[in-house]
Formats: C-alpha cells, structure tokens, sequence
C-alpha cells in the first residue's frame, strides 16, 4: 500500500532543508525499498526461493559469528 507523501515548508525553511526532510521521510517509511521490491513481478517461486536463501545465508552469518 503506498501512501501519500506530502511535505509543508516550515516559515523560513529553504527548499534544500525541505527537500532534505521529506528525503529523511521517504526513507524513514521505507516507501523506495517498497517500490523497487514491488518494481518487477516475481513468481511465487522465484520470491519463495530468495526467501529462503536469505534464511541460509542469515544461519551461515549466525553460525560463523557463534564460532568465533
């Protein structure tokens, strides 16, 4: 679900501060990670499959860091 984004300038404010902010915001809400992810259609199981692997590499990083 995306959301509307909408950014007032405070009195005074430049447009570089504002633009600064509502970037801060934007990723804040991780509203581009959701676009990107979102960007090209992926069977389910393609997404099943990156899911998973991320699970292994995640034990892997768990178990070398338990190793140590």
């Amino acid at each position: 679900m995306l959301v509307a984004t909408v950014m007032k300038a405070n009195e005074g404010e430049s447009f570089d501060s504002l633009l600064k902010r509502f970037n801060r915001k934007v990723q804040q809400d991780g509203i581009l990670s959701e676009v990107r992810r979102r960007g090209r259609h992926q069977k389910p199981l393609t997404r099943r499959a990156r899911k998973e692997a991320a699970s292994r590499r995640q034990a892997n990083k768990a178990a070398r860091a338990t190793r140590r």
